[in-house]
């Protein structure tokens, strides 16, 4: 492995350390993706380890009455921990180092972080029983490298409620080696031992010295093979390489009364005496293993959590593709009746208004066009009685009326989907947006599996299907505050506002103005020509038609034309059809240039009245939704990212 202790291995870890809690925040997965281990192992593993002056972390542990209490007491000179035949006496960690250790600067805060509270130095060997935060005292024994930790019993209790495993798993993730003593009533407890094979290979694996308590009579052969069991069922296989060293402490009366300190022996002959073996212990040639070993392990349990966050991202995507396509069908559902006779008339308007000098002089007269107008005008009135003979005449607060009932059905459904528990919606494969779904679905499909994929189905129609889609976590409080929302006071607010979009806006009359400028700076000799001779006036006649298509939705008569309008929300283009009857008696270029005309200013009239009805959609009904799912897209997307490449750096030192 690379140099670990290089300045960007070290901003990667602790940028990794930061980010990937964040987006597991962000996506709300807190509930399911688990990190407080891994954040442990990396703030008091990883990164304070990468300092060669952090002193080498070894953990007193063992089961009740095993001796860890009086093996911590012989190895510091001095009975601080209350040692006894009772189990469990202990209830917080007690750590242990010389002085020069703990005048390190920020060595306290960065030696306790992972555990989550202060320390403070042991004044009274009574407070260690009762749970507390961690305590300390300085010790000259302890050798100069080291802190020494005494961690209380991980087996008191019974039926998988131990009391005191959290406190005991905190101090043993955030050693380098573990000091495990044992008995031979409790060496092959596998309870014990694999609770301890969790600290030592969860999360990198680390190495451990093996004190075995146990009569005199026993021979060294009968010792090392009790004890190598225990190795095996801590490390499987590969015990050999892990277990440091073998040990043994004979029982004895004075030690257990309290008089005598414990004396440890080897019971192999390839291990030196115990507190020479301690003495030997280097952080700078235990370390790089053991840190490639961590970060191995950290980095995978990385990778799982990251592979889970990419699901809910997909997921949160799918679910705001949804909800935004949703929304935009309601807005087309809401614009059927709205009358676009308003808008021709007002461009009629600005273009007489714009007309030049003498054209203006000549229809004063009334002589020129007097003729061509009254024809005109019967001809309009043949294309009314034509299209509307069935049909009374509506005033503006008929269509007014329509407008109000059109939006209170569609907000009506839009606030009902919305704040349910799943959305569904049609597309066909043709729309850009569909593909992009598509192509989320089947990442979660390929992470989670078909049972757990939102329900999909697709119709005869080639291309077509309905898609549902559950309702992602991060949105839970925006559909909880639009339920709590007064919703007769919404809808007020929302019909308050049906004459704006009935009226015409300032962005439709500057759009109205833009075309008469734009078709009379295309106007060549001829059109100048033409016009005098009143040709343009055959737009009044088509006034009618237009306005019968958007209120009717029926496209009678002979021809007509198709007007594009700019897509919505990923949709794919829409297009409005625009009808012009023959009995207009139009030329085929006086048609050409009506449809000129009625194209652009359909689209730019229908383009600002869908974005004012998405405006009073996201007022009152979707824009907390919107506006949190966005907000969680966007920060998840920048933290995955980032993630991803602090992963690669941290990957490539292990190569």
């Amino acid at each position: 492995m690379k140099d670990l202790s290089e300045q960007s291995l070290n901003k990667a870890l602790e940028k990794l350390r930061s980010d990937l809690p964040r987006v597991v925040d962000t996506l709300c997965l807190a509930d399911t993706v688990d990190l407080m281990s891994w954040t442990n192992i990396i703030d008091g593993k990883l990164l304070p380890r990468f300092s060669p002056d952090f002193p080498l972390m070894a953990a007193v542990c063992g089961g009740g009455s095993s001796g860890k209490s009086t093996l911590f007491n012989s190895l510091v000179g001095d009975r601080l921990s209350p040692a006894g035949g009772k189990a469990g006496i202990n209830r917080r960690i007690l750590v242990s180092a010389p002085g020069e250790i703990f005048r390190q600067k920020n060595f306290l805060s960065t030696l306790f972080e992972p555990f989550g509270a202060v320390s403070k130095p042991l004044e009274d060997k009574e407070e260690l029983t009762v749970p507390g935060c961690p305590l300390y005292i300085l010790s000259s024994n302890v050798p100069r490298n080291m802190v020494l930790m005494d961690t209380p019993d991980f087996d008191t209790g019974a039926r998988g409620d131990y009391a005191n495993r959290d406190i005991v798993r905190q101090a043993l993730e955030t050693s380098d080696i573990l000091i495990y003593i044992f008995t031979n009533s409790n060496y092959n407890n596998r309870d014990n031992t694999d609770f301890i094979s969790q600290m030592l290979t969860g999360l990198g694996m680390r190495k451990c010295f093996l004190v075995y308590r146990i009569y005199a009579g026993f021979d060294n052969q009968e010792v090392i093979r009790h004890a190598m069991t225990v190795a095996h069922n801590l490390y499987g296989d590969e015990a050999e390489k892990y277990v440091l060293g073998i040990y043994r402490t004979d029982e004895d009366n004075a030690v257990a009364a309290g008089e005598q300190f414990m004396e440890l022996r080897p019971a192999r002959e390839q291990d030196p005496p115990f507190a020479d073996a301690l003495k030997g212990m280097d952080p700078r040639k235990l370390r790089p293993e053991l840190l490639s070993s961590i970060l191995k392990s950290a980095l995978e349990k990385a990778n799982e959590a990251l592979v889970r966050t990419k699901v809910s991202f997909d997921e949160l995507c799918l679910y705001l593709d949804t909800l935004q396509t949703v929304q935009s069908q309601c807005v087309r559902e809401a614009l059927p009746h709205f009358p676009i006779d308003l808008v021709l008339e007002r461009f009629v308007e600005i273009w007489f208004s714009t007309d030049p000098g003498y054209i203006r002089a000549m229809r004063k007269t009334g002589t020129l066009f007097s003729q061509p107008i009254k024809m005109l005008a019967g001809a309009m009135g043949q294309v009314k009685d034509k299209l509307f003979s069935s049909k009374p005449d509506k005033s503006p607060e008929d269509f007014r009326d329509k407008v109000e009932a059109d939006i209170l059905n569609v907000v009506t459904t839009m606030h009902r989907r919305t704040a349910g528990s799943e959305l569904s919606v049609s597309l066909t494969a043709e729309e850009p947006v569909a593909g992009q779904m598509l192509d989320a679905l089947e990442r979660i499909i390929e992470v989670k599996g078909v049972e757990d994929m939102p329900y999909i189905e697709f119709s005869d129609k080639k291309g077509a299907f309905t898609l549902w889609v559950s309702t992602h976590p991060v949105v839970f409080e925006e559909q909880k505050a639009l339920r709590d929302k007064d919703w007769e006071a919404a809808l007020v607010s929302i019909l308050a506002h049906k004459d704006v979009v009935v009226e015409i806006s300032e962005n439709i009359e500057k759009e109205l103005n833009d075309l008469v400028n734009q078709m009379r700076e295309r106007m060549g000799f001829s059109d100048r020509v033409r016009q005098t001779f009143s040709a343009l006036l055959n737009v009044l006649p088509a006034t009618a038609a237009v306005t019968y298509v958007l209120s009717t939705g029926d496209a009678v008569g002979a021809g007509g034309i198709q007007v594009k309008l700019a897509g919505l929300f990923g949709l794919n283009d829409l297009y409005a059809l625009i009808a012009i009857p023959v009995t207009t008696g139009m030329r085929k270029a006086d048609q050409n240039q009506i449809q000129e005309m009625l194209g652009p200013i359909a689209q730019a009239w229908l383009n600002d009245k869908l974005k004012t009805i998405q405006e009073l959609f996201e007022n009152d009904i979707t824009g907390g939704i919107i506006h949190a799912a966005q907000k969680a897209v966007s920060e998840a997307d920048h933290l995955i990212k980032e993630i991803g490449n602090n992963m690669e750096i941290c990957e490539k030192a292990l190569k």
